[in-house]
């Protein structure tokens, strides 16, 4: 039984970003500076509230008679039990043997072609161990994406405003970036275990260090582009957050309209047809809150009973890094532009080199770990660098103009070479014609 160390980290990350967010509004209040305080407040308690619900729902404590554990919930102390819960079972298994045990069957990764079916007892202790696990790493995505990325992205901004960066801004700072990247890195966890169900995977040290520096590039200078960004041209911050937000929330309803399938009825008995259109919004909202700062490994589908999409697209991701790497740069040059006397000393063309280096790190950290470190690379029916090669062509036909144009364009370019040659030879047979005329003209 493995112990549950991935339990330990999203608890330690949830309770020091928590604590240290709870300090600096206190810091903003006694400096008087009220709107930073309760936003920092508001971008701390609205993701420990969904922590919450999130614990609940997955463990169906609602349909169970729990009040001590409702009532620690409303408290936004669910983790804390949780944790306490993992490692009694953890610590008390395998004292008393457990009354029954069901059998799972996974299969081995494909060696020379031929892939291995293995059974394997799973007794009641480690069932529960899994669920919480699983637990806490949704928890991990909805505290990353929905409350440490704005935070980062608000605390960022109150520097580059105030031109300092003090002991406890900095801290929190660093745990939210790192809230951030562990988020992320449950979230290509996820996607890889939901995608290979019937296979026993197993991750590397080094895909994991691959994910984090992948994570950690893309994230960083994400943040740092919108803060930038919206630190000369805020009014026009919203309506570039807007369409970046809602582009990615419907995107996913938009696919489900247009497969004409069925409303998901499966996803909890006990919900009526509106409690699963909340759970749905609550679904896709997550997602366009993961998407504006990073790519989601997980891609939400509606139409399946599972709401991921488990084929493999690698057009998709191109597209999205592609399209991302243009926003970045177009963010960045008007910063460039619009640039007030805050950035007096600092050197602007390096500042964005940097940046936009730092983003082809993240991509190059990523094509790596998908070409190298994915534990479930032999499934793949191609390679990712085969995928982008595939996609620049296909970009690369739809850039080039067709041969008809080229064809015209060339013939635009001879006529007038063939104006010249007919002038001059029409004005050869003139001059042939001339001779007879001048000899009817001497006969007469």
């Amino acid at each position: 039984m493995k112990f549950p160390g991935s339990v330990l980290v999203s608890l330690v990350l949830f309770v020091a970003e928590t604590a240290a967010a709870l300090c600096l509004s206190g810091a903003y209040r006694a400096a008087g500076d009220r709107m930073w305080q309760w936003l920092t407040l508001l971008f701390a308690l609205l993701p420990c509230a969904l922590v919450q619900l999130s614990l609940v729902f997955i463990h169906r404590d609602v349909s169970r008679d729990r009040p001590l554990v409702l009532l620690l919930h409303l408290l936004q102390l669910g983790p804390l039990v949780r944790c306490v819960e993992v490692f009694y079972i953890y610590f008390h298994a395998g004292r008393v043997e457990e009354p029954y045990v069901s059998i799972t069957k996974k299969r081995q990764m494909p060696k020379d072609g031929y892939s291995e079916e293995i059974e394997k007892e799973v007794g009641q202790a480690e069932g529960k161990l899994c669920t919480h696990r699983s637990a806490f790493s949704r928890a991990s995505v909805i505290q990353a994406f929905l409350g440490s990325a704005p935070q980062l992205t608000l605390q960022l901004y109150i520097c580059v405003l105030q031109q300092e960066i003090t002991a406890a801004r900095s801290i929190f700072m660093v745990l939210s970036l790192l809230s951030i990247v562990y988020g992320a890195l449950r979230c290509n966890i996820l996607a890889i275990k939901i995608k290979y169900d019937d296979y026993d995977v197993s991750v590397k040290p080094a895909a994991y260090l691959c994910i984090f520096m992948w994570r950690s590039f893309e994230i960083a200078t994400r943040v740092t582009v919108l803060v930038l960004f919206s630190s000369v041209l805020q009014i026009w911050t919203l309506p570039v957050v807007l369409v970046n937000f809602f582009g990615f929330f419907f995107y996913p309803w938009i696919l489900f309209w247009q497969s004409k399938s069925p409303f998901p009825e499966n996803i909890e008995k006990a919900l009526s047809r509106v409690g699963t259109t909340i759970v749905l919004c609550l679904l896709t909202f997550l997602y366009a809150g993961i998407n504006m700062f990073c790519w989601s490994a997980v891609q939400v589908k509606l139409s399946d009973p599972d709401l991921i999409n488990k084929s493999q697209n690698w057009y998709r991701l191109t597209v999205y890094y592609m399209l991302r790497f243009i926003e970045n740069a177009f963010l960045l040059l008007m910063w460039y532009i619009y640039k007030t006397d805050v950035y007096l000393y600092v050197c602007a063309p390096l500042l964005v080199l940097q940046l936009l280096i730092g983003y082809c790190m993240a991509v190059l950290f990523m094509l790596v770990f998908y070409q190298f470190c994915h534990p479930c690379k032999k499934l793949f029916s191609s390679s990712i660098s085969e995928a982008f090669l595939s996609c620049f062509k296909f970009l690369c036909f739809i850039c080039k103009p067709p041969k008809s144009t080229i064809l015209t364009n060339k013939a635009e370019v001879k006529s007038p070479e063939n104006t010249d040659e007919a002038w001059s030879s029409s004005k050869t047979t003139d001059s042939e014609k001339g001779n007879p005329h001048q000899s009817v003209s001497s006969n007469a």
